[in-house]
């Protein structure tokens, strides 16, 4: 076979000094490319005498010679269109590469365990550490399922289907929890889906992979509605003291997130020179949001401050650099369980409810625009903080009131 820039062809002979002690000799297929080849076995032997070595073929009319010249032609096919495949994407095609290109050695480097370790590795220099952990919890959840289903530990990136994500979805769904963890609901079972996704669409970009098979398959996010705490129930945690030390730290460190709409970790890295005096008796906070980098400028409210001015002297905010005393994520929701019990409110309790309720509670309800909240969030789209934006009640109630009052 002949292109206008390279010679190209495919011919079968026999290793005789290969010969087994029956007497056969295994068959070989030569590729040659520009004057260069290779040889690649084809898993067959004949007798010499029922071989035509001009023809490159088996000789004769008996079933079994007639199947060999079928199949040697077939396996020539296989040869020629990987030949052809490597043309139509421009490479410079040599005989190894058609040869790696035919047997599947080409993708031999490409395995879905290795495009997991090298996205975990390339974007841990990017992403968040409590990012990459879902991601590493991802990985953990592939690699059993592999295990599981497959009875082996890898697989290459071109085995990847859609029945191949389908099974990975049911098998989440059916997993049994460890001890101490709940079974996988239906969004975050999506959330290890959609990091699945993010890792193949790598895959793509950087060529290992030709083509997505999540462009078949859709994520089915169920909508959540998001918990806040109404004005009674922040209340009811504002005037509760707490003679156990740990609770009344956690306590603050919650209501400050309410009236500043701050997330965990950036109450955590919260310091001084985040304290900004704009204008005679106006301190703001000025700091980048940590998920995102995005800037968050926002003026102090009497509540917060009273909690910074509280927290001037503590000595683990002070030998910190800290603005305020700091606990893990982990031990604050622990504890902010037991507060929740004890000033009776009936909701699951974490420290990200505090910036629901500074969005909704605090400062939607309160009339703050919602544009304006959305940069006090710190968010990037106003659609995001659309999801905050709760209309509740009391709020109604008041609009109402008022516009009874107006039509009057």
């Amino acid at each position: 076979m002949k292109t206008q820039n390279s010679t190209f062809g495919v011919i079968f002979y026999l290793r005789k000094y290969k010969a087994t002690n029956d007497g056969k000799t295994p068959i070989y297929a030569r590729i040659t490319v520009n004057g260069q080849r290779t040889d690649v076995s084809v898993k067959r032997s004949i007798d010499p005498a029922n071989w035509n070595a001009n023809k490159g073929m088996a000789k004769g009319s008996k079933e079994e010679i007639v199947k060999l010249n079928k199949y040697l032609e077939q396996y020539r096919s296989g040869i020629v269109e990987s030949y052809q495949q490597l043309s139509l994407q421009k490479k410079l095609v040599t005989a190894e590469l058609v040869k790696d290109k035919f047997t599947g050695e080409d993708q031999a480097e490409f395995t879905l365990c290795k495009l997991m370790t090298y996205h975990n590795s390339e974007q841990a220099q990017i992403l968040k550490p409590g990012t990459m952990k879902n991601y590493f919890t991802t990985q953990k959840y592939l690699k059993e399922f592999i295990k599981e289903r497959f009875s082996t530990n890898d697989k290459y990136l071109s085995e990847l289907s859609y029945k191949f994500i389908t099974d990975f979805e049911y098998f989440l769904r059916n997993r049994k929890p460890e001890k101490g963890q709940k079974r996988l609901e239906n969004n975050g079972l999506m959330k290890h889906l959609e990091r699945f996704c993010k890792m193949v669409n790598l895959a793509v970009r950087l060529e290992w992979l030709d083509r997505n098979p999540f462009q078949a398959y859709q994520l089915k996010f169920d909508k959540v509605e998001r918990e806040y705490l109404t004005k009674d129930e922040l209340a009811r945690i504002e005037n509760k003291h707490f003679n156990i030390v740990r609770l009344q730290v956690v306590k603050d460190l919650f209501v400050f997130s309410c009236y500043t709409g701050l997330a965990y970790i950036d109450v955590y890295n919260l310091t001084p020179a985040n304290l900004i005096e704009k204008a005679k008796g106006s301190l703001w906070i000025m700091t980048n949001r940590q998920k995102t980098n995005e800037p968050v400028r926002v003026p102090l409210l009497p509540k917060a401050l009273v909690i910074i001015e509280k927290y001037k002297g503590h000595p683990q905010a002070l030998a910190e650099g800290k603005v305020l005393p700091t606990l893990s994520n982990q031990k604050l929701n622990s504890y902010l369980k037991e507060i929740a019990d004890m000033c009776h409110i009936n909701k699951p309790l974490t420290f990200h409810i505090a910036r629901h309720t500074f969005a909704t509670t605090v400062t939607l309800t309160n009339g703050v625009p919602i544009e304006t909240v959305s940069k006090l969030l710190g968010h990037t789209k106003l659609t995001t903080t659309q999801i905050y934006a709760k209309v509740i009640e009391s709020k109604i109630n008041d609009d109402m009131a008022a516009l009874s009052a107006r039509l009057q």
